[in-house]
């Protein structure tokens, strides 16, 4: 299958790893030469790091490289399937899907990313509504296994079908979830973020406290770590539209510090500044 993977930053081009690596050609797309660029050199070192952990080879890399195809012309992705994974807005997702959907045609798969828009109302302006599917994958999407497959209320049977067996294809875990905001992943996962933010907040304690209290009870990393490896303005951004998909309820309120630090373009590992400080 030929993969159109849309925006190459850390999840697009997480996702364009794995379906390569699965052996499907990939065109990668980004407006930005610079994002395409810093895409290829990250997928480069993801490679080497795989092969150090006896995940692939030289040959596998060789392969994966050689599937690979990156663009900043979007008339470059004519493709079987389209995963975009662009910024968490409506009006830009549906304009991009817009533009592509008359390059493609409507036996092309229009699969969205998105963390909790409704994909329902992402085919409702769309020209082929039946082809509109959720495929979200976790960050990074290179190593997380699991991806949720998201049917709208459009969506044909058969076209989910399709992105079940993509999902599948590349060795990832895939479960079926029905258009609901946040999904299930992101509506369970949210206080785990919006918790944090509050017990900050309140001053109950530091946020590497938090942190460090978090990886004692099991888990790899707490909140706000993992929110400066997604991206705080994603995170929030994310958070900002489950609020309103869950009519302002309280406990989806955004925090005045994450807003702060978007604010202050402080994203997290991809500006070098977020909750904590890092080498660029």
């Amino acid at each position: 299958m030929k993969i159109g993977v849309i925006g190459a930053g850390v999840m697009g081009r997480g996702i364009a790893q794995v379906s390569a690596m699965a052996g499907h050609t990939v065109v990668l797309f980004d407006i930005n030469h610079d994002t395409l660029e810093t895409a290829r050199i990250g997928i480069d070192k993801n490679l080497d790091k795989a092969i150090e952990l006896g995940k692939t080879d030289e040959v596998g890399k060789a392969k994966t490289l050689s599937n690979l195809h990156y663009s900043n012309s979007i008339a470059d992705v004519r493709v079987d399937m389209i995963i975009e994974a662009i910024v968490e807005r409506l009006d830009i997702k549906t304009k991009v899907l817009a533009d592509l959907a008359e390059i493609n045609g409507e036996s092309t798969i229009y699969a969205s990313n998105t963390s909790s828009i409704p994909l329902t109302q992402i085919a409702a302006s769309f020209v082929f509504p039946k082809q509109v599917v959720g495929i979200h994958y976790f960050n990074p999407a290179h190593i997380m296994k699991l991806v949720e497959v998201i049917s709208a209320e459009q969506t044909d049977p058969l076209v989910l079908d399709q992105a079940k067996e993509y999902v599948k294809s590349v060795n990832k875990t895939c479960i079926v979830a029905k258009d609901a905001p946040g999904f299930i992943v992101n509506r369970v996962a949210r206080h785990f973020y919006v918790e944090g933010l509050k017990i900050l907040e309140e001053n109950v304690a530091t946020h590497d406290v938090i942190d460090d209290l978090v990886r004692a009870s099991g888990f790899k990393m707490g909140p706000f770590q993992l929110m400066d490896l997604i991206g705080v303005e994603t995170n929030l951004s994310v958070t900002e539209s489950m609020y309103t998909l869950f009519n302002y309820d309280q406990k989806f309120r955004p925090s005045r510090i994450q807003q702060k630090k978007v604010q202050a373009g402080y994203y997290g590992r991809k500006s070098g500044k977020g909750f904590y400080n890092y080498d660029k």
